[in-house]
């Protein structure tokens, strides 16, 4: 029997956000899916409606609610990292206040009216505007910690990281840690980034979320397709690290994309340095650290071949 499929608008906060219910024949647990929690990460938001479509031809058991875009004033505004409205990052927001700022209004109607119920949850994301960015998938610590890791592994990208709780976590207010909170298991998926909707980045979201699907026993194995190159490397914590002085990263290796070569230096290794109006300072990677999100100016491919010129046609 085909999967039944709803398409509607959803109020949070006063906005309306895009919503896609899928129900299969059969059965099943709830997965919750959320892209575009920031307004200028496309990789996700195309993931997300590609996958939605696919399903629609498919059998599945249980029920799917998913969201191509959470954040549509920031969306629409081209606004990366926050909501224009207010300024606040909405994945620093979680879980929300129903009297707060647009941003803390916004985190508490998804989480009370998407997130919450949920049997799993999934946070699409990629590097922002200025992002590049080695994917990676992230899971907390909690009372759902081993379902949640077994998500993560699932996702089937090359990088897993497990991030402690408590107050001195770098990242907090996420949507996956409110959710880990409430004993659901939850993660951040992050593939692509620099504003650019690559197909390679857009393939891998889609393949992670059908391996959750297989994962969570709501769709068969097969229709995951295949795996990941290698076994993720499995990281033990999260860094945020902030320069004490203004400048731009200059890396040492160039000509080589960042997000397809992996990491691939050795320790005391000089992965680059920040360079500013005065002096320069350089930066060694430390043992068992991996360089994983790095800010960077925007930058389109070249073609792989060079472009016809078009004659023009007068009518």
């Amino acid at each position: 029997m085909p999967t039944t499929v709803t398409r509607r608008p959803l109020d949070l906060a006063g906005l309306e956000i895009p919503l896609v219910e899928l129900t299969g024949s059969q059965d099943g647990p709830l997965l919750t899916v959320v892209a575009g929690v920031h307004g200028c990460e496309y990789v996700p938001m195309a993931a997300v409606r590609r996958w939605t479509r696919d399903l629609e031809q498919r059998e599945i058991s249980g029920r799917i609610r998913a969201v191509p875009i959470l954040n549509m004033t920031a969306f629409r505004a081209r606004s990366p990292f926050v909501v224009p409205e207010d300024g606040k990052n909405l994945n620093r927001c979680f879980p929300g206040n129903p009297d707060g700022t647009l941003a803390e209004r916004l985190a508490h109607a998804a989480f009370t009216q998407l997130i919450s119920g949920s049997d799993a949850y999934v946070d699409a994301h990629c590097g922002d505007m200025v992002e590049a960015l080695e994917p990676f998938t992230l899971y907390e610590a909690g009372p759902a910690e081993a379902a949640a890791r077994g998500l993560a592994m699932a996702y089937g990208l090359g990088y897993v990281i497990r991030q402690e709780r408590g107050p001195e976590r770098p990242v907090a207010g996420t949507s996956s840690g409110a959710a880990a909170e409430a004993g659901i298991p939850a993660i951040t998926a992050e593939v692509g980034g620099c504003g650019l909707v690559e197909r390679w980045a857009v393939d891998a979201h889609a393949r992670g979320l059908d391996k959750v699907l297989a994962h969570l026993g709501m769709a068969t194995p097969e229709a995951a397709g295949g795996g990941a190159d290698r076994e993720p490397t499995m990281l033990g914590r999260f860094l945020w690290l902030r320069c004490d002085q203004a400048g731009w990263w200059a890396t040492h290796r160039r000509g080589r994309r960042e997000d397809q070569r992996g990491p691939g230096r050795r320790d005391g290794e000089q992965p680059g340095r920040l360079a500013g109006p005065g002096d320069h300072h350089r930066a060694r990677r430390r043992r068992d650290h991996l360089p994983d999100h790095l800010t960077r100016s925007r930058r389109r491919r070249p073609p792989a071949r060079p472009r016809r010129q078009l004659t023009p046609l007068m009518t």
